[in-house]
């Protein structure tokens, strides 16, 4: 079984929804099985099926939880010191080298990929390009359009 690197907000965060998936979620699918039940004849329950779909998929969503969190392999950003190379939980500046935009990502895991909150994932074309670089390299992005340069401006673990 392979360790699955997360960040420390990451593992939380999936810590919380766990948490809420068996307090929550979970009593009041069975509690409306229960009143599905209720109504009689099971085999045309529009109610009891729907509740045995949703009681299927919180059943699925903690065992996945859990086992992510099982391989999980916690890194704190913040407790790194890579002497200023991009690594996992990294936070980089970037500069796409053909347009001058400017961008800034953290490097973190699937799961806490959210490019709207500037999150990508370890495993996307562009982290896997800038992994291992340092301030002033650039990094060949083979992107949909074409291949790309981004050049590496700073990085901070926080």
């Amino acid at each position: 079984m392979s360790k699955t690197p997360l960040t420390l907000r990451g593992a939380e965060q999936l810590r919380v929804e766990l948490h809420r998936l068996k307090t929550v979620d979970r009593p009041n699918v069975i509690a409306a099985i229960a009143e599905a039940r209720s109504y009689g004849d099971l085999s045309e329950n529009a109610e009891y099926d729907a509740a045995k779909e949703r009681q299927g998929f919180i059943e699925g969503r903690i065992a996945e939880i859990e086992s992510k969190l099982a391989r999980a392999q916690i890194i704190d950003p913040a407790l790194l010191d890579a002497e200023g190379r991009c690594v996992f939980g990294a936070t980089v500046d970037v500069e796409d080298q053909d347009s001058g935009e400017q961008a800034t990502y953290q490097i973190v895991g699937e799961d806490e990929a959210d490019i709207k909150a500037g999150k990508i994932s370890i495993n996307s074309p562009i982290a896997r390009a800038l992994i291992g670089k340092f301030v002033g390299d650039i990094a060949q992005v083979q992107a949909p359009g074409g291949l790309r340069e981004y050049e590496l401006l700073d990085v901070r673990y926080e």
